[in-house]
């Protein structure tokens, strides 16, 4: 069976943005945080393999029976678009991975549809 191309919004809605914000509000400073979420609204757009974004995370693979993953592999299956992900780059010499500011869900549903998958994704650094 041929698998079909995942389809992808063009650019993140506001309210990926917003949930970047509160993620990253937890971790750093409110204004550190607003300053990364300007910075990713800034960004172009580029690709990344899912299985790239997954290990530089540090994060696991959540089950597939996760509602959210679960809710985007339906979409998937369905041909709905899915938004592209909001990353902070990580720096591996200050012990720091790549921040998932917004789409952990999606990037591990495009695990288990097809691991070698590029992700569209904005990211933003430091």
């Amino acid at each position: 069976m041929v698998k079909k191309n995942v389809r992808w919004e063009k650019k993140p809605d506001q309210k990926d943005y917003d949930a970047a914000l509160n993620y990253l509000s937890l971790i750093y400073t409110t204004a550190h945080a607003g300053k990364m979420v300007k910075s990713l609204r800034k960004s172009k757009m580029t690709e990344r393999a899912a299985k790239d974004l997954l290990r530089a995370s540090g994060l696991p693979l959540l089950s597939r029976d996760e509602p959210h993953v679960s809710d985007d592999l339906t979409k998937i299956r369905k041909g709905k678009s899915l938004s592209p992900v909001l990353l902070i780059q990580g720096d591996l010499t200050k012990q720091m991975p790549l921040v998932v500011a917004d789409g952990y869900h999606r990037i591990c549903a495009i695990c288990y549809y097809d691991e070698n998958a590029p992700i569209p994704c904005c990211m933003a650094s430091l």
